[in-house]
């Protein structure tokens, strides 16, 4: 396993990547609304990735299934839990939940950073299912320090939403994160404290928990990308990547200007 610890300079080119992607999330996030389609919603997001001298790594992410991704973000819909792919026969209505997963290449380094929002009025038992993941999230980037492991994370965050009723998705993890969107070591939302991998200062990892309503077992549409609940429930997505730390994390990804928008409203 090959993990690369990133200096000071690698972490700031990150953090600007990161904090691209969060203006992306606000950008698509204007547009959230009922009669919006997916396809839209896409088509926003990599005008204003490229606009600003980026590259969406999204777009055409081999498969192992099928043919390279073809948004510039996922655009996850209800019991959808990750990977949803943009389409114009995908309209949202009033109620909906919408994750919206976007990656950004800038300065040879990634940025990723996932938020789901509310379309219209959501049902308050569908806000506490977002409200508990995102804090969980939270909760895992608070034991992520250096000396500690990644069961750690996957520990805090599976007990907490566990203890509220919900399912943790197990096969889809966080992952490390660099010059590559995706590298060493994987950081699942469910584990045990002490075991995994060490975490060290320097490592950039994301974090991302994937919660259900109901049952965690999950299975791919016939699109071979969009992974949905099997019950049908839905599912919330939300991920920050943050820099490893002697003491408290870096998160380098940003919700402050996407939660203004929102208007905290869960």
């Amino acid at each position: 396993m090959s993990i690369f610890l990133k200096t000071e300079d690698e972490i700031e080119l990150m953090r600007e990547a990161n904090l691209l992607v969060g203006k992306t999330l606000v950008e698509v996030g204007h547009h959230v609304k009922p009669g919006a389609t997916t396809l839209q919603l896409d088509k926003i997001a990599e005008e204003f990735i490229r606009d600003n001298g980026a590259i969406p790594t999204f777009k055409g992410f081999p498969s192992s299934y099928g043919s390279p991704f073809p948004g510039s973000i996922c655009a996850s819909v209800n019991d959808v839990v990750v990977h949803g792919v943009p389409s114009e026969d995908v309209v949202l209505k009033d109620g909906d939940i919408i994750s919206i997963d976007c990656g950004t290449l800038l300065n040879g380094f990634n940025g990723d950073s996932c938020y789901t929002f509310c379309v219209g009025e959501v049902s308050e038992e569908v806000k506490n299912l977002l409200r508990t993941t995102k804090e969980s999230l939270y909760k895992g980037i608070e034991v992520a320090q250096a000396g500690h492991h990644v069961g750690d994370i996957g520990q805090v965050i599976q007990d907490y939403c566990q203890a509220q009723g919900y399912g943790i998705v197990r096969e889809l993890t966080g992952h490390g994160i660099g010059r590559e969107m995706h590298e060493e070591p994987s950081v699942p939302n469910y584990g045990k404290r002490g075991s995994g991998v060490l975490l060290k200062a320097g490592m950039c990892i994301a974090i991302e928990p994937m919660v259900t309503m109901g049952k965690r077992e999950i299975g791919l549409l016939p699109d071979r990308w969009s992974i949905v609940t099997r019950d049908r429930r839905p599912a919330t997505h939300f991920e920050h990547t943050i820099a490893i730390r002697a003491g408290k994390a870096d998160i380098l990804s940003s919700f402050e200007e996407v939660e203004h928008l929102e208007g905290q409203n869960f």
